[in-house]
C-alpha cells in the first residue's frame, strides 16, 4: 500500500476499539455477576433474621462432608455471628419426597430453636406437596420457635401418625418427609451444638 502510515493508525484504533469493547465485556460481566451472587446469597440467607448476624455467614463453614442422618443427609452447615459472638446455625438438609429430593435450608438459634425452614430445591406434585415452595411458606412458618426441648421426640410427627404437626393438604408423603429432615437436623444440632456453634457448654 502507499499509506504505511495510515494502515498502522487504522490498525491501532481497531485493537483500540476491540480492547475497549473487551474490558467494558469484562467490567459488566464482573458487574453482573457479583449481584447474581449478592442475590442467591440473600435468597439463601432469608432464612435467618438479619438482626441475628453482621458476618457472612455462608463464607464460614462449619460443616462440608455429607452426614446421613435417619430420615435425611446434612450436606452443609455454616455458622452466622453477631459482635463475634456465635448466634445461629444455617444447615442445608436433604430429603426424599413423593417425586423426588428435597432440599431445605434450616436456621437454629444456639439454644437449639428453629428460626426458620426454607425450600431451596424440591419437584413435589403442583398444588399438592409443591406448597414447600415459596418464600415465605405458611406452613414451614408452623416450625419457628419449636426446639427438641419444647416437643419431646414422640411427639415429632404429623397428627395422623400420632405427633403434633399438621401436614399439607393432599400431600402426607412430603409433609412426613420434610418434619422428618427438620426433626433429624435439630437432633444433629443437639448432639454436635459445641461442634457447629464454636460454645463449649458448662460442665
Amino acid at each position: 500500500m502507499n499509506n504505511p502510515g495510515g494502515v498502522a493508525l487504522l490498525i491501532a484504533l481497531v485493537a483500540l476499539g476491540s480492547g475497549a469493547t473487551y474490558l467494558t465485556h469484562l467490567s459488566t460481566t464482573g458487574r453482573i455477576e457479583a449481584q447474581r451472587q449478592a442475590q442467591q446469597t440473600r435468597a439463601l440467607l432469608d432464612v435467618l433474621p438479619v438482626e441475628r448476624y453482621d458476618n457472612q455467614p455462608l463464607a464460614q463453614p462449619v460443616m462440608t462432608t455429607a452426614v446421613p442422618l435417619a430420615h435425611s443427609s446434612l450436606l452443609q452447615a455454616y455458622r452466622a455471628t453477631r459482635a463475634g459472638q456465635p448466634s445461629a446455625v444455617l444447615l442445608r438438609s436433604q430429603t426424599t419426597g413423593y417425586e423426588g429430593s428435597i432440599e431445605l435450608l434450616i436456621a437454629i438459634d444456639v439454644q437449639g430453636r428453629l428460626l426458620g425452614v426454607k425450600t431451596l430445591h424440591q419437584s413435589e406434585t403442583p398444588g399438592l406437596g409443591a406448597a414447600i415452595a415459596g418464600w415465605p411458606n405458611a406452613w414451614l412458618q408452623t416450625f419457628t420457635g419449636q426446639s427438641r426441648q419444647q416437643t419431646d421426640d414422640s411427639a415429632w410427627a404429623l397428627k395422623k401418625d400420632g405427633g403434633r404437626f399438621d401436614q399439607l393438604a393432599g400431600a402426607t408423603v412430603t409433609s412426613r418427609a420434610v418434619l422428618e429432615a427438620v426433626h433429624d437436623t435439630l437432633r444433629y444440632f443437639d448432639e454436635h451444638q459445641a461442634q457447629l456453634t464454636g460454645v463449649v457448654a458448662d460442665e
